[in-house]
């Protein structure tokens, strides 16, 4: 290039060759003084030279022409770069030349990846960071000169680094820091953020799970975020060193744990297990509230569909709550009174909204889980205590609105109350409860509405109208009542007072007899009533032989192993009542849903099942990573889960410290499918009609109604 060109363009040879002197210049400026402080170390502490010189000689063989980047600390040599030539002479005329993009090719991956396995190179080891750095960040829109500097150029290599650094990179560090190769706990990273160990590579780890983090929001596929939290679960030790990362990583989980699908949720339920049992305070309580406000999120409608996914939310909680039984003590009592006072709030201004604010699906599973929280621990001091003020509430609810169109609920609080009296050997007088609904007139008259569909109590809070005259809501409610009291009365069929316990109950069951003109109840009931005098008589026969005061503590080991056994006729009775209970809900489920608890509850082998499951689960994992998926490339298109809307909503919702009242109340706008008035007459079946459909219906039936009965007055 002649003289004379450069002069009328301005010189830039001129330019850039003082640009790269100044910039040799400054590199070798650096590089004397990195050199004379590596000599000054040899004077000052020759034994820390001596320990470098074993263990790090790539810090001492220091070279000029080394780029150092700072982003992450990730320190990547170019010497260790083989690079495609043909990638690293594209330009593009025209465009301003940004930094050179070093492509990655299988070869350059898979001897980093045998350098590490094979000698342990730290230098290897730092290089594969700075493409697991790049990989986590392909296909962002913006990014700094450090992530423009490497080049994925194909899906296998993206693969290739984001599976060996996932599978091998917890075992890497631990090694590097000293560490046992799995579990351990918050003091030994606190102790080792002292030492020089981590001072010299506590910036891998930092890098190690930032990056992590990163492609986790980034990801869609269920399958990919099981992969990654899983693997990461084993490296969430090192969480108890960065705070703002900690935070990150559970709001991720729970995100995650609400909303994902498949296998997402229990591994993401794993992964906060493992924070809460390792970091311990640093996390419990954002886990306990955050995993609180994501089941309230996740509750708020219940179909015979949805039942199992509740059910196993639920189970999620009790297990996390299991981990710190002292702060869930405080956290539950804390919720348990924000139920308390929406209940006292109710009773007090008797109003329609404050009434819907109780009657609603939300507080009732709240009340549920609580219920199930009390009952798992039962034999814990912290939270027995607790059985007395959530009894309070659940009674409270129960007879907050006595209405027949409200005896699903009803009933739903007895199961609770029957459960909480057989966890805590507490006598809880449900009976009342029971025999108040059987002499409402709905159950006491012939129905006029015909047979009806099937009412599936389980699904609903509140009942039509139209469907409080027909056979099939009666018989539900009847056999609930029957099976709810024979349970109740079972709990106490070795009671040394059986007879007294019984008297009343007796009486109005058998007023009911004499009352109702339905004979098919007439018999129902006759079977209970010979049930209990036969339990009565059972009990009375034994009672004759003893010679102890009621008072006296003796009494509470009458007929210890009869108990045992199970051998009274109520508590045998009740095994059938429970077989054919099995069967209608069988009956009322589709053959593709699985409803009950038992489909996700969760044994004192947790940690041994999950353990055995994980050899096999990363050997799957290399099929999880196909062979064409990069990020950013139509992968939220392949495997979307929800909208980016709903979930920064969601998580926007999970993530603020916001009282739960508030969110209990608040949400309540929103929800069109719950009940409007407690005096008004709309079809609520499923709880999940919007407001247009309840009305259009209601249209549609109010003339029959009134055609029907002009015509009986006629008559």
């Amino acid at each position: 290039m002649d003289v004379e060109g450069a002069r009328k363009r301005g010189r830039p040879e001129v330019a850039s060759s003082d640009n790269g002197s100044l910039k040799k210049s400054k590199t070798d400026n650096q590089a004397k003084e990195h050199i004379e402080q590596l000599q000054r170390l040899q004077k000052k502490d020759p034994e820390f030279y001596e320990f470098l010189k074993e263990h790090d000689k790539e810090l001492l063989q220091f070279d000029d022409n080394e780029d150092i980047d700072e982003e992450f600390d990730t320190d990547l040599e170019d010497g260790d770069l083989q690079l495609d030539e043909k990638a690293s002479k594209l330009s593009f005329p025209g465009k301003e030349q940004g930094p050179l993009k070093k492509a990655l090719t299988t070869s350059v991956v898979d001897s980093w990846c045998k350098s590490v396995q094979d000698n342990g190179s730290l230098s290897a080891v730092r290089s594969l960071m700075k493409a697991f750095r790049t990989a986590c960040h392909y296909g962002d829109d913006g990014g700094g000169e450090s992530v423009a500097k490497l080049s994925i150029m194909s899906s296998s290599v993206f693969n290739k680094i984001m599976l060996f650094v996932l599978n091998e990179m917890d075992g890497i560090l631990r090694n590097l820091l000293k560490l046992p190769s799995s579990g351990g706990k918050k003091e030994t990273i606190k102790d080792l953020m002292a030492t020089k160990l981590w001072k010299n590579h506590s910036h891998l780890v930092k890098s190690y799970l930032g990056n992590a983090l990163h492609v986790l929001n980034q990801m869609t596929d269920t399958e990919m975020i099981s992969f990654t939290l899983r693997r990461l679960k084993y490296s969430s030790l090192f969480l108890a060193a960065f705070p703002t990362l900690l935070r990150k990583y559970v709001k991720v989980a729970l995100h995650f744990w609400g909303t994902g699908g498949g296998a997402l949720p229990i591994v993401s339920f794993l992964f906060l297990r493992d924070l809460c049992i390792r970091i311990g305070s640093d996390c419990i309580d954002d886990c306990f509230r955050g995993i609180y406000k994501a089941y309230v999120l996740n509750c708020q409608f219940v179909n015979a569909v949805k039942l199992q996914h509740i059910h196993f939310l639920r189970n999620c909680v009790i297990e996390l709550l299991g981990v710190d039984l002292a702060t869930a003590y405080q956290h539950a009592f804390v919720f348990i009174r924000q139920l308390a006072m929406i209940l006292r709030d109710a009773l007090n201004t008797k109003t329609k909204e404050a009434f819907r604010k109780v009657y609603e699906w939300k507080f009732i599973n709240c009340l549920e889980l609580w219920t199930g929280a009390v009952c798992a621990y039962n034999s814990e001091s912290d939270l027995k205590q607790l059985a007395y003020p959530l009894t309070q509430i659940i009674s409270g609810v129960a007879r907050l609105v006595p209405t027949a169109r409200y005896f699903p609920l009803r009933l739903r609080c007895i199961r609770m109350l029957n459960r909480i009296a057989a966890s805590t050997n507490s006598f809880i007088p449900v009976s009342i409860l029971l025999l108040d609904m059987l002499e409402m007139k709905e159950l006491n008259r012939p129905p006029t509405g015909g047979v009806g569909k099937v009412v599936d109590l389980r699904s609903v809070l509140k009942v039509s109208k139209p469907s409080l005259k027909t056979r099939a809501f009666q018989e539900a409610c009847v056999s609930s009542v029957v099976e709810e009291l024979a349970e109740h009365l079972a709990q106490w069929s070795y009671s040394v007072a059986f007879m007294e316990l019984s008297f009343i109950p007796l009486v109005r069951l058998r007023n009911f007899c004499k009352s109702t003109k339905v004979e098919r109840f007439r018999k129902e009931m006759r079977v209970l009533i010979r049930q209990v005098e036969a339990n009565a008589d059972f009990v009375n026969g034994r009672r004759m032989s003893v010679s102890f005061l009621p008072n006296d503590p003796a009494a509470s080991f009458f007929l210890q192993d009869e108990k045992e056994a199970a051998v009274s006729p109520l508590s045998k009775y009740v095994v059938t009542l429970q077989q054919r209970a099995q069967q209608k809900n069988a009956s009322l489920t589709d053959s593709s849903v699985l409803v009950g608890e038992e489909c996700s509850v969760f044994g004192s082998k947790i940690s041994e099942s999950d353990e055995d499951d994980d050899a096999r689960k990363n050997e799957e994992g290399a099929s999880v990573f196909s062979s064409s998926w990069l990020p950013g490339k139509g992968s939220k298109a392949k495997h979307p889960t929800e909208t980016k809307k709903k979930n920064r909503k969601q998580q926007k919702q999970i993530a603020t410290d916001e009282d739960v009242v508030e969110d209990l109340v608040l949400s309540s706008d929103e929800d069109d499918s719950l009940d409007e008035s407690l005096a008004e007459g709309e079809n609520d079946d499923a709880g999940n009609l919007p407001r247009k459909q309840k009305r259009k219906k209601q249209g549609t039936k109010r003339p029959k109604q009134k055609k029907s009965r002009s015509k009986s007055r006629n008559n």
